[in-house]
């Protein structure tokens, strides 16, 4: 199945969201791994309440919800 990049922790400072730069950080972060052949998918945990910013980027929900630094989370892949 080859192997899974990770994308840890992601943090726009309130006054700069809305301007894309979190789209553009996550694409340039894909982009990277896809440069590297061993890697066939990429995984990350996101907020629930922002699965569907990780949607829009092509990602998928897998696996329950969970509770990371008391927040609610959910795993997400992307398949490359």
């Amino acid at each position: 199945m080859g192997e899974t990049g990770k994308i840890g922790r992601v943090c726009i400072l309130p006054e700069a969201r809305g301007l894309g730069l979190g789209a553009a950080l996550i694409r340039a972060a894909v982009e990277e791994f896809r440069k590297r052949p061993q890697i066939s998918r990429v995984k990350l945990g996101a907020q629930t309440h922002a699965l569907g910013f990780y949607e829009r980027l092509g990602f998928v929900a897998v696996g329950p919800e969970y509770l990371d630094a008391g927040i609610l989370h959910r795993d997400m892949v992307l398949a490359l």
